[in-house]
């Protein structure tokens, strides 16, 4: 797992690791460069982060635009369980609203769903039901 903010760092980082690689979202910035240079499997939790959102919408730290790109690239998407289980309340309420927008936003572009820390398999695809997600989602999705 790579955990890092520069870029150059993670860009040299990724060579040396074997797949599958798993990329620690930082901020909208880095997150941009990192899915265009796309050499990596798993981009973990984007909608982490101090986001602030408006009255209407969600910031959730990823868009349509990098959607695409993550698409093109074949990066997928990974939710942190575990560390949702140990966030409080109401902490975990305006994540999962942010993770439920960032499923969305890749069924509609295509991209795949990665699970890391779930229990069993069947709990996991239940959180994934609950959230939005498609069937088709659910059938592609990684479970590790």
């Amino acid at each position: 797992m790579i955990d890092t903010s520069d870029f150059d760092k993670a860009r040299k980082m990724l060579m040396k690791e074997s797949s599958p690689v798993i990329v620690k979202a930082s901020g909208d910035q880095f997150n941009r460069k990192i899915i265009e240079y796309g050499k990596f499997d798993i981009l973990l939790s984007p909608e982490k982060g101090e986001r602030k959102g408006s009255l209407r919408s969600i910031d959730s730290g990823f868009n349509e635009v990098l959607a695409r790109i993550s698409a093109k690239n074949g990066i997928s998407i990974g939710i942190d369980i575990q560390e949702l289980r140990s966030l409080p309340k109401k902490e975990k309420a305006t994540r999962l609203s942010k993770i439920k927008q960032n499923i969305r936003l890749c069924r509609k572009a295509g991209v795949r769903i990665s699970l890391l820390g779930g229990r069993d398999q069947r709990d996991a695809t239940q959180l994934l039901m609950a959230l939005g997600a498609s069937t088709m989602q659910i059938k592609r999705a990684i479970f590790l």
